[in-house]
């Protein structure tokens, strides 16, 4: 029997709630055997995909297709907005009336390749912040002095994250290391607030992404700048994780706090 609930769950592993909403999901999922039984399909079924569909990119050709139905589609009668785990049915419904079968397969194509890739990455740099807890491997360089820190990544990634030390606010910068996160050498600073540590990866931005999501009961805030791609992962609460992504995108470029 299926819940009322399932369509949030849907949204809930595709990272599309709100903290709030999430954690009503969160607090669902402990009781509703049915949403937990979809849960693991969902999660079965993220994982079939991921490992028949390994290294597949839509390529320019396709992408440029794709985005040339969708331009050539007729604006939809204006109505109330819905939020988008509510209203991916009817989006297939009006592609299918008014694009030819060959830009439906390569809009579906399009987003399924997207979905994948994005997966992909959440689940590297989730398996990489749970590696990193359980080897010795949390702290390459260990400083709370971005004098000391940032020139460090230098030759090391391929990117330069800001880097500031907030131990003021109540977070404490431990030092920085690096992750392989397939392709991408990725530049990690790690912080301490309270009983929680904090994982802040940092890698060139590529593929679409979330802007919050949970995988293996870990928070991910994910957020971009310029071309640099970050994700704060922990335990913490979403507050507590939303507080330190926050005191990040205030340093400036010279990394000096505001």
């Amino acid at each position: 029997m299926s819940c009322a609930e399932s369509l949030r769950v849907q949204a809930y592993f595709d990272g599309e709630l709100k903290s709030g909403e999430a954690g009503d999901v969160e607090e669902h999922l402990t009781q509703c055997v049915p949403c937990q039984g979809l849960l693991e399909e969902l999660e079965r079924t993220r994982t079939t995909l991921r490992r028949s569909l390994a290294g597949e990119r839509a390529s320019p050709a396709l992408r440029a297709r794709v985005m040339r139905a969708l331009d050539a589609e007729e604006s939809p009668p204006a109505r109330a907005r819905r939020p988008r785990a509510w209203h991916v049915r009817p989006f297939w419904i009006g592609a299918l009336s008014g694009a030819s079968g060959l830009a439906v397969a390569a809009a579906g194509a399009f987003l399924l390749f997207t979905a994948v890739s994005s997966n992909a990455v959440l689940e590297a740099v989730t398996d990489a912040h749970v590696r990193s807890l359980s080897s010795r491997h949390l702290i390459d360089v260990v400083s709370s002095d971005r004098h000391t820190v940032k020139p460090w990544f230098a030759g090391r990634t391929d990117v330069s994250p800001p880097v500031a030390d907030f131990a003021a606010q109540g977070y404490r910068l431990l030092g920085g290391r690096t992750e392989n996160l397939g392709h991408e050498r990725a530049a990690v600073l790690v912080y301490q607030h309270g009983a929680h540590l904090i994982n802040v990866f940092s890698w060139s931005a590529r593929t679409p992404l979330p802007a919050q999501a949970v995988r293996s009961g870990y928070h991910m805030v994910l957020w971009k700048s310029g071309d640099i791609e970050s994700c704060a992962v922990s335990d913490a609460g979403w507050d507590e994780l939303n507080a330190l992504v926050g005191l990040i995108k205030g340093v400036s470029a010279n990394d000096t706090p505001h």
